[in-house]
């Protein structure tokens, strides 16, 4: 019987010779005991090709043995690629993604499937990666093999992470526009506006009765200076709440609730519990903001005849739902040349929800309503 030092030589010159597509076939012993994989010379020309991929390719047996990685893969995972050839594929898998992976690995069809994974390097470092699996043909193998192409997404996660920094500044960027347009309109519109208002008023208080005519167009110049000033008011409140920092975020959900329910005539139900906590600054704009883009698309698109608005503590989380019975959409479904019906303004409300550590979910389809639920977590201020 040969010692383990005897053989050390002897499977190092097999993994070489494999790796240069010189052998015709390796056993593997596993549960089912010893089988041989033929790997086929001929077949050498196909592993250069795979050699050369940006991509970690794997041969895997029906017991997870990694019976052949490219040298991409050995990379990926910071292991020598002998010590990789001949080890189990769970070394490199977190428990989580295992379970995950099992019935993928045993289930596998002629399409194949995809999941999302972190592999657990040889350094201890985390990478993660996109897993496609799919069943070899049994060509030349007494059993099945399973081909594996690995993707590490680790750029893609890192550019996801530059486009949310970029995102979030935007919104900072545009919340300090819309503050300074704000203070604009009430120092150069709104101002004026009521000081010829009130000259306005004076004016039609000095007209004599017996000048019935000059009398009623003064009023009615009145009247519509006294709507412009409104709407110059409103327009500055919808840019920059005040009433936010002062009052809180209930006031102002229930104060635009109603203007949004005087303004158009669609029934709005509201459920706002009192918050025992102030949400961060941030937090309480989010769900404003969030609030003023769903009103707006319930507006403009979902013709509907009520909205309800329920603002709740859940856990660790402040909820926010807005439910419409309009005609819906479907979030998915785009038309040649067109955004998604879904729309910059569900992407700017995810976006707004993630910036404070939150979710946003909607959910929609054609003659059902609209159904938005968004939750933020409650921070310490």
């Amino acid at each position: 019987m040969t010692t383990p030092r005897e053989r050390l030589p002897k499977s190092e010159a097999a993994l070489r010779a494999i790796r240069a597509g010189e052998v015709d076939s390796v056993m593997v012993v596993g549960k089912k005991g010893p089988q041989v994989f033929s790997l086929d010379g001929a077949e050498h020309a196909y592993r250069v090709l795979i050699e050369s991929m940006n991509e970690g390719a794997l041969m895997l047996t029906t017991d997870k043995t990694i019976l052949y990685a490219n040298h991409c893969f050995a990379r990926m995972v910071h292991c020598p690629l002998e010590q990789v050839t001949g080890s189990s594929f769970r070394r490199f898998i977190s428990a989580a993604d295992r379970k995950t992976l099992r019935p993928l690995l045993k289930r596998t069809d002629r399409t194949g499937s995809k999941i999302q994974a972190v592999l657990n390097a040889g350094d201890g470092s985390k990478v993660p990666v996109q897993i496609s699996i799919r069943p070899l043909p049994r060509t030349g193998f007494a059993e099945r093999t399973i081909g594996i192409v690995v993707t590490d997404m680790s750029e893609a996660h890192r550019n996801e992470e530059r486009l949310r920094a970029l995102s979030q500044r935007l919104v900072q960027v545009q919340e300090a526009e819309r503050g300074r347009v704000a203070l604009e309109l009430d120092d150069n519109i709104t101002q004026p506006l009521c000081a010829v208002l009130i000259r306005s008023q004076s004016l039609a208080d000095k007209l004599p009765a017996s000048d019935a005519a000059s009398k009623k167009a003064a009023i009615q110049l009145r009247e519509m200076l006294g709507a412009t000033a409104t709407e110059v008011e409103r327009l500055a409140r919808n840019l920059r709440p005040g009433v936010l920092d002062q009052l809180g975020l209930v006031a102002v959900l229930r104060g635009t609730s109603k203007e949004f329910a005087a303004r158009t005539g669609v029934a709005i139900n509201l459920a706002l519990v009192e918050l025992t906590v102030r949400l961060p600054a941030e937090s309480e704009l989010t769900l404003y903001r969030i609030l003023q883009e769903a009103l707006k698309n319930v507006e403009l698109h979902a013709r509907a005849q009520n909205v309800s608005v329920r603002l709740k503590k859940q856990g660790a989380f402040v909820q926010l739902a807005i439910r419409d019975d309009g005609i819906g959409f479907d979030p998915d479904r785009t038309k040649p040349g067109r955004k998604p019906l879904s729309g910059l303004g569900v992407l700017s409300m995810r976006e707004r929800a993630a910036f404070v550590g939150g979710t946003f979910v909607v959910k929609s389809s054609r003659r059902t309503g609209t159904v938005i639920d968004v939750r933020v977590p409650i921070k310490e201020r």
